[in-house]
């Protein structure tokens, strides 16, 4: 599915993917954010838990937002395709000034949700100006090309990752989570020997990458980002390995940002932001 288009004179919204495990305690820097950004004490977010089952991850969030200023937070599930047209549900959508995906299983995520009014809607909505994140499997689910599933370590292999549809915000980039936790690269850097054209997003937990309308990534959270290109990749193997063999890939580039540093989608350079020392 492609990106909708941005109006002319117009300003995509916001595309915030959450590594998993944010600080939900004392300092919840990252939510606390995602709320000034959909609006501040203005904002009305929509909690989106249908990639959870658990009945409490909902009203968690519902919470949580609610006490870090939001005027009005509403949680809406989807548990069939059919809950996917319905016009109440669709105005609630429209209505949202952040939208807001709870970790879990981003399959259910894009099965469920894949190829809706609702999933065109909120695509629309972003390109109309509105805040869309998620965390976890939430994370994965927002970029065209979604990580599935695939095997731990850091080494690619031609089976080390599944990919599949996602919600299709924008295609500059594919996004893993609970990455440097769950030793994730070797499945990122698979996906991108598939796929060369988009930039891999790897998110630690409680590290979110906050991607304004100018396309600029910056880094928010306790952990790292992990930003793998493969614009100058000279040499892949991965047409002509077995699954179970390593992928052989030359000229990948690869960036570590934390807090305060920056990475461009649309230029492809990396910044180290508020963390640059003035020169003397």
């Amino acid at each position: 599915m492609c990106p909708s288009k941005v109006a002319e004179g117009g300003e995509r919204g916001w595309i915030v993917p959450i590594g998993g495990a944010e600080n939900k305690g004392e300092s919840p820097s990252i939510l606390q954010r995602f709320v000034e950004i959909s609006g501040g004490d203005s904002a009305e977010i929509l909690v989106i838990p249908t990639a959870s089952q658990l009945a409490e991850t909902g009203p968690r969030y519902q919470r949580l937002f609610g006490e870090l200023g939001a005027r009005r937070v509403d949680v809406l599930d989807f548990d069939t395709r059919r809950d996917c047209q319905e016009s109440n549900r669709l105005d609630r959508i429209e209505r949202a000034s952040g939208i807001f995906f709870t970790g879990g299983n981003q399959l259910r995520l894009s099965t469920i949700l894949g190829g809706t009014p609702a999933a065109k809607l909120i695509r629309e909505r972003n390109a109309a100006g509105i805040t869309v994140g998620g965390t976890s499997a939430g994370a994965s689910i927002l970029s065209e090309h979604m990580i599935g599933f695939g095997k731990e370590g850091s080494s690619p292999q031609a089976d080390s990752v599944r990919l599949a549809p996602g919600l299709g915000l924008t295609n500059r980039f594919v996004i893993d989570q609970h990455f440097r936790q769950r030793d994730r690269l070797g499945r990122l850097v698979a996906a991108l020997a598939y796929n060369p054209f988009a930039i891999g997003i790897g998110l630690d937990e409680d590290t979110a990458a906050f991607i304004g309308p100018d396309n600029t990534l910056e880094v928010e959270g306790s952990g790292a980002v992990t930003v793998v290109d493969a614009d100058e990749l000279s040499f892949s193997s991965m047409a002509d390995v077995r699954e179970d063999e390593p992928v052989c890939l030359l000229g990948l580039k690869v960036h570590i940002l934390v807090a305060g540093a920056t990475f461009n989608l649309h230029t492809r350079k990396a910044s180290a932001g508020k963390l640059a020392k003035p020169k003397t």
